[in-house]
């Protein structure tokens, strides 16, 4: 009579991962934060901000019955540079049992939000947090780690006003990657035979009509027949009144920028950094995101005049950029 065959022994480091995760696991329920407070009350000149940084100009978020943009949910909760005194022990030494166990870095992964009632102008944020879930260790491109889940529920004036649930990675790096040998440098030129092509755009039902336009050294904005709104990026649907139908004008190709970053790091093969990145504001109204050419990165500022033109960048890629207008 045959016996039936043994199952596989489980490893001493499936053993010990299980332990750890055990142990891991115990923070979930525990307070992440109590009690805690915001630091101003939601207030007028915050939500300027938000709104002129995100392009936001709905009239819903101005005036005397005016309205946080629910999307600032979290903003409110925010410690700022000094940092929030009311986060929890249990927190802390959850993130200092992985620091132990080598998972040193972090990284934000996603959010998740819900809102229960809008928040005005006066009102005073509250807001607890619990530590809702460990994973299990997970292997990913940037290493070896744990996906912590917090849950946050803000309330406005003792009443709920939404929930904010946040997932962050913590993670043991991987062996870096070895990188190019270093080459002297060489003159900038796009379309450098040995210089690893640009990405490519993703173009899709969407954007198609968008790119046709730049082929034809044309850049086109979209407007919504419905409501006379002009709108960029592309979107299949009007912002404003949610129309879906749409036509287009061309741009005069004048604009300013409205602000910008220089790229030092990371370096990415087809670019030679520092180079400057803006969102560029045109005649039109609307603004979108590329590079400034005809002076260097460090001599570009906010205000500065710019004018569309068409950078072939190699046999298949085109794409619209601007340059500065000569003061």
């Amino acid at each position: 009579m045959e016996s039936e065959p043994e199952s596989e022994p489980e490893s001493a480091a499936e053993a010990a991962e299980a332990r750890f995760h055990s142990r891991l696991t115990a923070f979930e329920g525990k307070p992440a934060a109590t009690g805690g407070r915001a630091k101003d009350k939601v207030n007028e000149p915050m939500i300027r901000h938000w709104c002129e940084a995100m392009g936001d100009t709905n009239p819903a978020y101005t005036g005397p019955d005016a309205i946080a943009p629910p999307t600032m949910l979290q903003a409110w909760t925010m410690g700022g540079l000094s940092g929030h005194t009311d986060r929890s022990s249990a927190y802390d030494e959850l993130l200092l049992l992985l620091d132990g166990a080598g998972c040193t870095s972090v990284v934000a992964t996603d959010c998740e939000q819900e809102y229960l009632r809008p928040l005005r102008p006066g009102d005073r944020v509250t807001f607890d947090a619990v530590i809702e879930s460990v994973s299990a260790r997970k292997t990913t491109k940037l290493g070896t780690g744990y996906f912590v889940t917090t849950r946050m529920d803000v309330h406005a004036n003792g009443q709920p006003a939404g929930t904010h649930r946040f997932r962050i990675l913590k993670y043991a790096p991987g062996p870096k990657r070895p990188g190019p040998a270093k080459q002297p440098a060489r003159p900038r030129q796009e379309g450098h035979p040995s210089r690893p092509a640009r990405p490519r755009p993703v173009i899709n039902r969407d954007n198609q009509g968008f790119w046709d336009g730049v082929r034809d050294h044309t850049l086109l904005i979209q407007r919504c027949t419905a409501c006379s709104t002009l709108r960029f990026p592309w979107l299949p649907g009007c912002n404003a009144c949610a129309s879906p139908d749409w036509d287009t004008v061309p741009a005069s190709g004048a604009g300013t920028v409205f602000s910008y970053v220089v790229m030092h790091h990371p370096p990415f093969p087809a670019f030679d950094p520092p180079y400057a990145v803006a969102l560029v504001e045109l005649a039109e109204g609307v603004r979108m995101i590329s590079n400034i050419t005809g002076v260097p990165y460090d001599k570009v500022r906010i205000g500065l005049p710019v004018r569309l033109e068409f950078l072939r960048v190699d046999d298949t890629l085109e794409l619209p950029v601007f340059r500065a207008e000569a003061g």
